[in-house]
């Protein structure tokens, strides 16, 4: 047995307990804590299995305490909503539900359809399902921390790290041309407003599009609901059998979702679509002026010492404050991945100093071909 992938996967189980646990305690609903809670003991046990493995290689080996990752992770969720915590916990989930699967086979063992049952509940919470959970999850949420959306963090990652590249690869080239500082930050400015104004319309038109989409979705099913209620009650009944309900349990859910057309229909939407009949996939203006800010906060970043500084001390200013830049945003990239913070945010710098190294020399070049 390969010891650092056993206490990975211990330390995960810790990480995952550690992140119900601290959900559940600040959350008032008892059904929906309750739950929780019991999601958050299983880990505890699967972590206590976990630790029993290492110690026949490690003896004194002690259960490791919650990661700073996940300490950190919990801190953001404050900001960018819980629901960036739900969506990690249900990649873990899915990872454990693979692996339990993989495993079972490997032996000659046939599945159970047990192994996806942690998956089924953490998602029937995410997606406001019901499983004796009375209210939205992460609606709740919301009331006590607004933010752009279940994806913000990802969004907030990927937009700084777009505008802090593409613009420091265009200063870097524009530098490498030996212009006058007025002329880079005149092209800087114009590179950040340019590229922040394509990614504010790039989201613009994702979200719009996808809430379009949505709303067409509903209103077919809301027609095929009124034609065929029966069908569609059985469709529902199947879907709750699929995420590791029994016939039982899942004709009642059916038929309680059933007592109205309101309820029904919400409970299709949810179950069938995926989608938040309030929502609809979220607000394209949100999207676009937070895409709009993300990116020209990171596209500043390589541009501002040459706001005051010239020649190559801006340039030396600009490479070190974007490694920093780069480097940060592959550290948040990892909770997003799970991969390790030095590996990322190095792994980051590396790719943006080459890109930033690659415009220079052609910057270089074209200078001297144009100064000849």
């Amino acid at each position: 047995m390969d010891l650092n992938k056993l206490k990975g996967q211990l330390q995960t189980e810790v990480d995952t307990a550690f992140l119900y646990d601290s959900i559940a305690e600040i959350q008032a609903d008892e059904n929906l804590n309750r739950v929780l809670r019991s999601l958050s003991d299983i880990e505890k046990g699967h972590a206590q299995h976990m630790l029993d493995k290492v110690r026949t290689i490690e003896q004194k080996y002690e259960m490791p305490a919650p990661s700073s990752r996940a300490k950190f992770q919990l801190k953001l969720g404050k900001l960018f909503g819980y629901g960036s915590i739900i969506s990690s916990l249900s990649s873990v989930e899915k990872q454990f539900a693979i692996n339990a699967i993989k495993n079972k086979i490997e032996k000659g063992e046939k599945p159970t359809g047990f192994e996806h049952n942690h998956l089924n509940i953490i998602e029937a919470v995410n997606n406001n399902a019901a499983l004796n959970v009375s209210g939205g999850f992460l609606s709740k949420f919301e009331s006590r921390h607004k933010s752009v959306g279940g994806n913000a963090l990802r969004a907030a990652v990927l937009g700084s790290n777009d505008g802090l590249v593409s613009n420091m690869s265009l200063v870097m080239g524009v530098a490498g041309a030996a212009v006058s500082n007025n002329t880079i930050l005149l092209t800087g400015i114009a590179g950040l407003m340019a590229g922040a104004i394509s990614m504010a319309l790039g989201e613009w038109l994702s979200v719009q599009s996808s809430r379009e989409l949505n709303q067409r979705q509903i209103d077919l099913e809301t027609e095929e609901l009124e034609a065929s209620p029966e069908e569609e009650k059985k469709e529902l009944v199947l879907l709750y059998q699929a995420k590791g309900m029994n016939v039982i349990e899942a004709q009642k859910l059916a038929d309680k979702a059933f007592e109205s057309h309101e309820t029904a229909i919400d409970a299709i939407i949810t179950e069938e679509l995926g989608i938040d009949k309030e929502e609809l996939g979220g607000s394209a203006w949100e999207a676009a002026i937070a895409s709009f800010i993300l990116f020209s906060i990171g596209a500043i970043i390589p541009l501002y010492p040459f706001m005051f500084l010239d020649g190559k001390n801006a340039i030396l200013l600009s490479i070190g404050s974007s490694v920093i830049g780069l480097f940060g945003i592959g550290a948040a990239i990892t909770l997003l991945t799970g991969k390790g913070i030095l590996f990322s945010g190095f792994r980051q710098v590396f790719f943006g100093l080459a890109a930033a190294a690659i415009t220079y020399g052609i910057g270089s070049l074209i200078g001297v071909s144009l100064a000849g």
